[in-house]
């Protein structure tokens, strides 16, 4: 049964989770990234549920530690933080909130990919959609001119019509 103590411990330790920020891009919360499945308080402790945004994924530990220190900045002294790769992550899964910040850092959200059925995910070895708008001037004639970026998840391109340079998330 959930008391109303209880109840107040779990918004808050979901509260810290939600605050912890993405390590590659800082601009957003893991939250916004939608790579947070779920924050669970009991009497053992805290466990964080997080899927990466891909099996690699480099900054996993950076990822499990920072949730690991905002909560025990915040008190939470057993802290679990668990990895899982089902369903896996897609680019769906960024909130609205996150798009928007991640525009206003300049860098073009990607476009949404689902519904998507189980299975293998589908691979596609074209050129990506021509119409990716500026972040900046919200022109659509923007242009690829390297398919990665500075993470595995970013391209880069260019508009013609502001002349400058920005990054594009993947839509995975």
């Amino acid at each position: 049964m959930v008391t109303e103590t209880n109840s107040a411990v779990r918004a808050d330790a979901r509260g810290v989770v939600a605050q912890v920020v993405d390590p590659e891009m800082p601009m957003l919360t893991l939250d916004d990234l939608g790579v947070v499945r779920g924050v669970v308080v009991d009497v053992d402790g805290v466990t964080v549920t997080i899927t990466p945004t891909y099996l690699g994924c480099p900054a996993i530990g950076v990822m499990r530690d920072d949730l690991r220190a905002s909560l025990g900045a915040a008190g939470y002294t057993h802290v679990d933080v668990r990895t899982v790769f089902s369903p896996p992550w897609t680019t769906d899964w960024i909130s609205p909130a996150g798009r928007r910040k991640l525009t206003e850092a300049g860098i073009a959200p990607p476009d949404g990919v689902s519904p998507r059925s189980t299975g293998p995910i589908p691979l596609t070895l074209t050129a990506p959609s021509p119409a990716v708008r500026c972040p900046r001037c919200g022109s659509p004639s923007t242009e690829e001119f390297s398919r990665f970026g500075p993470t595995a998840c970013t391209a880069l391109r260019r508009c013609p019509a502001c002349r400058e340079p920005f990054e594009h998330m993947k839509a995975i």
